[in-house]
């Protein structure tokens, strides 16, 4: 098996696609005609979004994010060359700062946002380096 994409639930996909090119650069591969999907070019795996009430009718018991209430149990991680400039430009673009730049012990760089529907993300640099 081999993880395909990854998809954030969002209220309006097209607001999101513009937020994540203007805060973190990535550019659309994929965006259906309907507004309900699309996917970011991020490398190996995209990063999709998928309209919130479509998601809602398929799976019972969904919820939200919202930038307002707690983030949810998970996050995206960006890798950056420069996660200070990285952080600069998102919260520039309106993204939510929540952590500074900091080195961990085993030498990356993390800086962490909330996105413009309250997903967490973390820009950081590569692993060992």
């Amino acid at each position: 098996m081999r993880l395909g994409y990854v998809i954030l639930s969002v209220p309006d996909v097209a607001a999101s696609v513009a937020f994540y090119g203007r805060a973190f650069g990535l550019a659309p591969c994929f965006v259906h005609n309907s507004g309900q999907d699309a996917e970011l070019e991020t490398g190996g795996t995209a990063l999709a979004f998928a309209e919130e009430t479509f998601v809602a009718e398929t799976c019972p018991g969904f919820r939200p994010n919202r930038r307002g209430g707690a983030p949810a149990g998970f996050e995206v991680g960006l890798i950056a060359n420069d996660v200070a400039a990285a952080l600069a430009r998102a919260v520039a673009a309106g993204a939510l700062p929540v952590a500074a730049p900091v080195t961990k012990p085993w030498g990356q760089t993390v800086a962490y946002v909330r996105d413009g529907d309250g997903v967490l993300v973390e820009l950081c640099g590569a692993m060992g380096g």
